[in-house]
């Protein structure tokens, strides 16, 4: 095992990005799963280009999974993108700053950026992390590689890298909560979030839970209805991102049906403006005009706002800027 001190002055920094940078510890799970997202933009990419891995079956998922008994609750985000190698490790996760993201893209060409999904650029999502975890730990392949990593830090100054295990290709990242962030080990807490920031990502996000159910009409020995625990899998984004295409693909129905699951009213709009700018800087816009007036139009709190996506992702509703 490998302890090494991070390579910046870490113990502030982590704590600037802790208290500073992100508004809402709820962030962490879209810095996370935009980061899985990215490692499979990578391999999707790579299987094209790179001779060793080309012909490499593609079958991207994200898995988001948790332990909501005990004292210490885990939260676990899983995906089979590109993985990391040992040098990869240190060099993206134990220097603050540094984007593994961000030299992928410097790699490519600008026809190529055009086309690219990739979201992190920055390399300081992933320490997002400890605004919820006492520890973090990494598991890692590279596609390609035999060998795995793990990378385990309480966010103080230094982390470890040792041998692991991992059947194939991907990264694992496993967040033992703090107590503060032990109501994110909870289904619907994980799904509204997910619905909220991730809900466009390219690719699929599964959410392993354990359901509980009873029945009445059987009893246990102490006369109390039978409890039965089934596992489930399933996939609680949608991927759709319409503004993304064409207006020449889509209809009519589809931009209605988009508006009812974004806004959950229940009714069409009464008009839809679906636009594209093009330039220095591109971007898509996609109005809603509701037919009838929000039904807390009048409240004291009510907030209007247009919903701003970076490359797929929920950044705010909240960019007085925007109007």
């Amino acid at each position: 095992m490998e302890q090494k001190k991070f390579k910046t002055e870490v113990s502030e920094l982590l704590q600037l990005i802790i208290h500073s940078l992100y508004s809402h510890k709820e962030i962490f799970l879209r810095e996370l799963v935009s980061n899985s997202s990215d490692a499979l933009d990578k391999l999707k990419y790579l299987t094209l280009t790179d001779e060793k891995l080309k012909g490499l079956a593609f079958e991207p998922r994200i898995d988001i999974s948790f332990t909501e008994e005990g004292e210490h609750r885990t939260l676990t985000i899983s995906d089979n993108g590109l993985g990391m190698s040992h040098d990869d490790l240190s060099d993206n996760l134990g220097t603050i700053a540094s984007s593994g993201t961000k030299k992928f893209l410097a790699s490519l060409t600008e026809e190529q950026k055009k086309d690219s999904n990739l979201i992190g650029q920055f390399g300081v999502g992933f320490y997002s992390a400890f605004m919820v975890a006492q520890k973090v730990e990494v598991v890692s392949r590279r596609a390609g590689e035999e060998q795995a990593w793990k990378w385990t830090s309480t966010g103080k100054g230094s982390y470890t890298l040792e041998e692991a295990e991992r059947d194939s290709a991907g990264t694992s990242i496993t967040l033992f909560l703090n107590e503060e962030g032990n109501e994110y080990a909870n289904r619907w807490q994980i799904e509204q979030l997910v619905k909220k920031y991730s809900d466009h990502i390219a690719y699929p996000i599964f959410l392993s839970y354990d359901q509980t159910s009873y029945d009445d009409k059987k009893k246990d020995k102490d006369g109390k209805a039978e409890k039965t625990i089934e596992h489930k899998v399933e996939q609680i984004n949608s991927s759709s991102a319409l503004w993304r295409r064409s207006k020449s693909e889509l209809t009519d129905e589809q931009y209605k049906e988009f508006y009812k699951q974004s806004s959950l009213d229940s009714e069409d709009p009464l008009f839809y403006i679906h636009t594209r700018a093009e330039g220095a800087t591109e971007y898509t816009t996609l109005f809603y005009i509701p037919s009838k007036a929000p039904f807390d139009m009048y409240y004291a709190d009510y907030k209007p706002g247009v919903k701003l996506y970076v490359k797929r992702v929920y950044i705010t509703d909240d960019d007085k800027e925007l109007l």
